[in-house]
């Protein structure tokens, strides 16, 4: 077997069951190995109820006292029973499951598995898992494995797939040479493999993780340095002078532009006027005044005789954007000519629009990444602005050169990272920071509470819809006792309705609905026909509703503080004060001293070079993965260690005749390396006549270049530890 090697080809996978396997994107045998357990279980002895400490999943031997009490709510069927062992009692609650009424018969003894959490003085569980104890014996002695599923496709069956898998896969030589991974401490391929699918301990656990890690970091930044060396010294074809249009429009503005951004905007103007084609990121924070910045150097382009695109990560986004645009035409007579261009659109609609930026009679095409496909044909297009999530690398930038077309790129991002990461993360853009948020924000107000707050918190989310506004819940992902993340979701908001009012109105949001189902969503949320939207983390880029006040993330220890941050940018965006509610299940101090950060400080930079510190190998599994970086298994605050060290592993191979050789230090904010005056990129590569990058290690003869060689092949021809890579 081999990674192109059809599932249908493991025993006891059918047509049917191939079916729920493709539903997560799993149809290889390949596929199937790097689908990597979301996380782990390790089943510890029962604990007397006296024992248990509240935020903590465990497992209690009690037996059941008196009946089952049912009730509902309109749609939710609550169940309550109360549990006793000789050192106590515990009150266990299970949703939409009444059959367990003929399970949890009076002075029957099962194993309950759960978080612990307190009402008041009551100890109690909502929705544990129930064991024999014949069943619960057998699972001790193991590290369980635990993927993610869809509906109809259980644990054990993935489980059974992957032993399969193993046992049969050609895993053939370790491509990574055994001098590196001496060097970088780094386990067997095939041994890391078999422990990341079933550990044989905790520890061989970790190293099985640090080498998948090491591997996706890897092969990221050789694919990030190949695109640096490619894209950086491209020859500006579209060179522009700097016009009155842009001063007229920052003159009629109600504000002044901060100075961070003043700073942003020169150093982007000076790009577009020098000699190279621009390949720039705009680092901000939440709120901080990014989209202006990106109308200017659009408006220099028009003002120039070109045409620039526009592109958002959704489509509701991208309307919002569009509208946002039109109303600058109309209120300060900004002379652009906008199109909005995406998939939603009809047959007719998309060919008028593909007919106006061809013949140019449009100069800004606002869209998702519909904007560079096939059909679109621009007349001139000398300036392209996208997100963080769309990076524009070396396959956009040939669609559009087979049109004719290098333009200049201005990437954005809301993510603070902290300078010593972003170096080697852009190392193929010149960043440019805005650090600074406009005085008029109101600060958002924030609060770290436990669960017991809960109540409270969905009194305040009425206060607040009552007054008029619109509230977001965050649901994290799957926990003890919960279901997946699409009817963890659903059964939320299910619970949601039945304590507030009915006239209240609750939708949901999930990654796994169809596209069009997210943008029906989140359009009715920003037209104010939903009050209380129950989403998990998609909301995160997905829309912006200034009538939003109120952010609630359930389960907020699981999350890294910098995604937390994010979350809450989705609040504090209109004239209203706004607040964010975070929950935390556990109450330890640890727990209680990191979301502390959040409540102090509104500064995203600052929460991302705490989250760095504070993070650490403990978290592997614990921390939901953050960012715009969404690698598979590695995270660049818990895995900086490891990030760094293959960054440095790039050079030497790279030096040693794996690559063109080049420097790590692109990606630099201008002053900090290179110099910015001339608009070419800085860094410690030294360039050779016409701006060509002189190779610090060359081609050699030896086994180690041999070596180095086979493994970048290896990086080209594999690509499922890549993170999102269809863009470079």
């Amino acid at each position: 077997m081999d990674n192109g090697t059809s599932i249908l080809e493991l025993k006891g996978i059918g047509e049917k069951s191939q079916k729920l396997f493709a539903k997560v994107n799993i149809h290889t045998v390949g596929d199937l190995l790097y689908y990597f357990p979301r996380d782990y279980e390790t089943f510890s002895e029962p604990v007397p109820i006296s024992q248990v400490k509240t935020g903590e999943v465990c497992a209690i031997r009690a037996t059941v006292c008196g009946t089952v009490n049912v009730k509902k709510v309109r749609s939710l069927t609550i169940l309550n029973v109360l549990v006793r062992d000789a050192f106590g009692g515990m009150q266990l609650t299970f949703f939409n499951m009444p059959f367990l009424k003929n399970v949890l018969k009076p002075g029957s003894s099962h194993i309950f598995r759960g978080r612990a959490q307190s009402r008041g003085p009551v100890l109690c569980m909502e929705q544990p898992r129930i064991y024999k104890q014949e069943e619960y014996s057998r699972y001790l002695a193991f590290i369980q494995p635990r993927y993610a599923l869809t509906k109809g496709l259980t644990n054990q069956a993935v489980q059974k797939a992957v032993k399969q898998a193993l046992t049969y896969y050609a895993f053939g030589p370790d491509p990574y040479p055994e001098r590196l991974r001496r060097q970088y401490d780094l386990m067997d391929r095939q041994e890391a493999m078999n422990n990341m699918h079933f550990p044989a301990s905790y520890e061989e656990l970790v190293k099985a993780r640090r080498r998948i890690v090491f591997e996706e970091f890897f092969s990221f930044l050789y694919l990030l340095r190949e695109n640096k060396e490619q894209c950086r010294l491209l020859e500006n074809e579209y060179r522009m002078i700097e016009t009155a249009d842009t001063g007229r429009l920052l003159e009629q503005l109600p504000y002044r532009l901060t100075g961070a951004q003043t700073r942003a905007w020169q150093e982007i103007s000076r790009d577009m006027s020098s000699p190279w084609c621009m390949n720039r990121l705009v680092q901000g924070d939440v709120g901080s005044g990014k989209t202006i910045i990106a109308v200017l150097a659009l408006l220099m382009c028009a003002a120039n005789g070109w045409q620039g695109a526009m592109m958002a990560p959704t489509e509701v986004l991208a309307a919002q954007h569009y509208e946002g645009i039109c109303q600058y035409v109309e209120q300060y007579h900004v002379a652009l000519r906008p199109i909005l261009l995406v998939g939603s659109m009809t047959a007719k609609e998309k060919r008028e629009a593909y007919e106006k930026i061809a013949s140019g009679e449009v100069d800004l095409v606002v869209g998702t990444h519909a904007v560079i496909q096939e059909k679109v044909h621009f007349k001139n297009l000398a300036l392209v602005v996208t997100d963080e999530q769309h990076r524009f690398g070396v396959r956009q930038r040939e669609i559009l050169a087979q049109k004719g077309s290098n333009p200049h790129v201005l990437v954005m991002s809301a993510t603070p990272i902290p300078r010593t990461l972003a170096i080697i993360l852009y190392g193929d853009l010149q960043v440019s920071v805005i650090d600074e948020l406009p005085a008029n924000r109101l600060p958002i107000k924030n609060c770290v509470v436990g669960t017991s707050y809960r109540p409270k918190a969905y009194q305040f989310i009425e206060k607040e819809v009552r007054a008029g506004r619109q509230a977001y819940v965050i649901c994290p992902m799957v926990e003890e006792g919960e279901m997946e993340d699409l009817e963890n979701v659903a059964e939320y908001a299910q619970k949601l309705r039945a304590a507030l009012p009915a006239d209240i109105q609750v939708a949901t949001l999930h990654g796994r609905m169809k596209p069009a189902d997210k943008n029906r969503i989140m359009e009715e949320y920003a037209a104010h026909n939903i009050d209380v939207l129950v989403s998990t983390t998609v909301i995160e880029v997905g829309i912006n509703v200034p009538n939003a006040t109120v952010m609630m993330v359930e389960n907020a220890e699981r999350f890294g503080l910098a995604q937390l941050h994010q979350l809450r940018g989705r609040v504090g965006r209109g004239v209203h004060q706004s607040y964010c509610i975070f929950i935390s299940a556990q109450d330890n101090k640890e727990t209680m001293e990191r979301l502390d950060i959040l409540n102090r400080s509104n500064d995203g930079f600052f929460i991302a070079s705490e989250d760095l510190k504070l993070r650490g190998p403990g978290d592997l599994f614990g921390i939901r993965q953050s960012g715009e970086f969404a690698f598979r298994m590695g995270d660049i605050y818990t895995d900086a260690d490891i990030l760094k060290q293959a960054s440095q592993a790039v050079e030497q191979v790279r030096e040693a005749g794996g690559g063109a050789g080049g420097s790590a230090g692109g990606g630099v904010p201008d002053g900090a390396g290179g110099s910015a005056g001339d608009g070419v990129p800085g860094g410690a590569d030294s360039c050779g006549p016409e701006g060509s990058v002189q190779s610090r290690g060359g081609p050699g003869g030896n086994t180690q270049d041999e070596e180095y060689r086979r493994l970048v092949q290896y990086l080209h021809e594999e690509t499922r530890l890549q993170v999102d890579f269809r863009t470079i």
